[in-house]
């Protein structure tokens, strides 16, 4: 048999795998409509709650004097007639202190006695739900709880064997310069502290604020001063009645210290039940109908004061899913339910790993926007500067030689990471072309195809197995600034919103809404 030479196999392999073009928004007719409870985040009456993950998204340990590390803002903003017939509001809150306040052990208001959860890492997913039902709004086509801010400490005690390696319990290891756990054993994965103030309306009853913050140093006279982490979230609104009142706009910070080199910061739309991404808990949020690639976009408005430093992953967009290699939906099977997680970096500091010499570094796949796809080998063609890096899932038992798999520790199950950077080829989906668009001195309201690009996005299956339904029950924005001492960044998001196909809307009409309306 004649060998063909390498260039020439790959030219008919990147034509013979050229598939249909992605579908772009509108083509079957029909409109579409905000995925969210809240679209555009313009609702007086605010649903925000927050959770903080451990490395390996649990609690592991609850800070001492701080309730089980769930706790939520949700409130009403009822009006009524002034002497003079002016309006005037009242904030009415539906999450008291003591809900807020609740921690493993302690009964949930209204729960049968022998109800009471002693594990942390379960109470902490019952309080979400106990939570959620505290702040549910009844609506079309499903309820819907809270928008979630997200914060995670990256250290890892890998001495004490805490996290499972891809969904499997694992051993004890040396620490090593990639986990850092700078309190050393039994003193770094510690939950924060966590302060909250409640939303309320200022004197000229006009603006509502509120917000929360604190630190991950347990004896930090003040979690303020400069040589401490720090984190905080705030937000705020003119009331609607106002002239020219807006939405909500949430202001972050985030600092990393010294024994805390490695922290999260995310505002996320979760799925208001299943799976939320990196979460194997049953969970509640934001999203009511969970969007599915390719018919989703995304609007969000992001201001980034402070970048973070060069080792902070900001992220754009952030997606999570949950699917098996086989295709199928994941169950809660830590051992082969694999999270997928694409991110789009914005920081200009951020270099692309995958290059010609490293092939590793990337997926084996790019798959242009009219469906033609290419192989990684191919040096003419395949958009390397496009990615910063990819990983295979620990747990994929046929992943295209050479790989590099992802770090096993740091989900309850395997993962797969897809990590994006500003190129020309993602400017088609509404997406950054280039570095520096969108970091500080240049915000920007985005309309980002994410249903289109994740269609196009490369996520290992194993061979031979029906395509998975992507569907991403997990959308944020924030930064994951990864081991640097004394780093900070700042940021302000407004605007968010999910806008999907009005299939549900009509099957309901119709009677015909099936398991994706939702």
């Amino acid at each position: 048999m004649a060998v063909w030479p390498a260039s020439l196999l790959i030219a008919v392999l990147s034509f013979c795998e050229a598939v249909r073009a992605i579908r772009t928004h509108g083509g079957g007719g029909g409109g579409y409509v905000s995925a969210v409870g809240d679209p555009g985040m313009r609702r007086d009456g605010l649903r925000v709650a927050w959770e903080a993950w451990n490395f390996c998204n649990e609690v592991g340990q609850e800070a001492p004097g701080m309730g089980s590390p769930r706790g939520a803002d949700c409130f009403d903003l009822e009006t009524s007639a002034g002497e003079h017939g002016q309006p005037v509001y009242e904030v009415v809150h539906r999450v008291t202190d003591a809900d807020n306040d609740l921690r493993a052990g302690n009964p949930f208001p209204g729960a049968p006695a022998n109800a009471t959860v002693t594990d942390v890492d379960r109470y902490a997913a019952a309080k979400e739900l106990y939570l959620g039902g505290l702040c549910q709004v009844p609506d079309n086509p499903a309820p819907w709880q809270f928008w979630m801010v997200m914060l995670k400490n990256g250290n890892l005690d890998t001495t004490a064997a805490i996290c499972p390696e891809n969904g499997r319990r694992a051993r004890p290891f040396p620490q090593t310069s990639r986990f850092p756990c700078p309190g050393g054993a039994g003193r770094c994965m510690n939950q924060p502290l966590v302060f909250h103030n409640r939303t309320a309306l200022d004197d000229a009853g006009r603006w509502l604020r509120g917000g929360l913050f604190g630190t991950y140093e347990l004896d930090a006279a003040d979690p303020g001063s400069g040589d401490v982490s720090y984190y905080s979230v705030t937000w705020e609104k003119e009331v609607a009645a106002s002239a020219g009142a807006g939405g909500w706009a949430f202001h972050h910070k985030l600092r990393t210290s010294n024994e805390y080199p490695w922290l999260m910061l995310y505002l996320r739309s979760d799925a208001t039940r299943g799976f939320s991404g990196g979460y194997h808990y049953d969970t509640r949020g934001m999203t009511k109908q969970v969007p599915e690639s390719p018919d989703f976009k995304v609007r969000v408005t992001l201001e980034v004061k402070q970048g973070g430093g060069p080792n902070s992953q900001f992220y754009l967009m952030d997606m999570g899913s949950c699917w098996k290699n086989d295709g199928r939906p994941c169950d809660g099977d830590a051992a082969t339910d694999v999270t997928r997680y694409s991110e789009m970096i914005i920081n200009p500091e951020t270099p692309a790993w995958c290059r010609p010499s490293r092939i590793d570094q990337c997926p084996p796949w790019h798959t242009f926007r009219n469906g033609t796809r290419v192989h990684r080998t191919d040096a003419a063609r395949f958009p390397y500067g496009a990615y910063h890096v990819y990983c295979s899932p620990g747990n994929a038992r046929r992943a295209e030689q050479p790989t590099t798999y992802c770090d096993a520790y740091s989900n309850p199950q395997p993962q797969e990471i897809l990590q994006l950077l500003p190129h020309p080829v993602w400017g088609e989906f509404g997406y950054p072309t280039a570095k520096g668009q969108g970091w500080v001195g240049d915000p920007r309201a985005w309309e980002l195809d994410v249903g289109a690009l994740s269609q196009a996005l490369y996520f290992y299956q194993d061979p031979g197995t029906p395509a998975a339904r992507r569907r991403w029950t997990s959308l944020d924005v924030g930064t994951e600034i990864y081991v640097s001492e004394n780093a900070e960044a700042e940021w302000t998001l407004s605007g968010f919103d999910i806008l999907v196909p009005d299939t549900c809307i009509k099957s309901q009409q119709e009677g015909t809404a099936g398991n994706s309306c939702w």
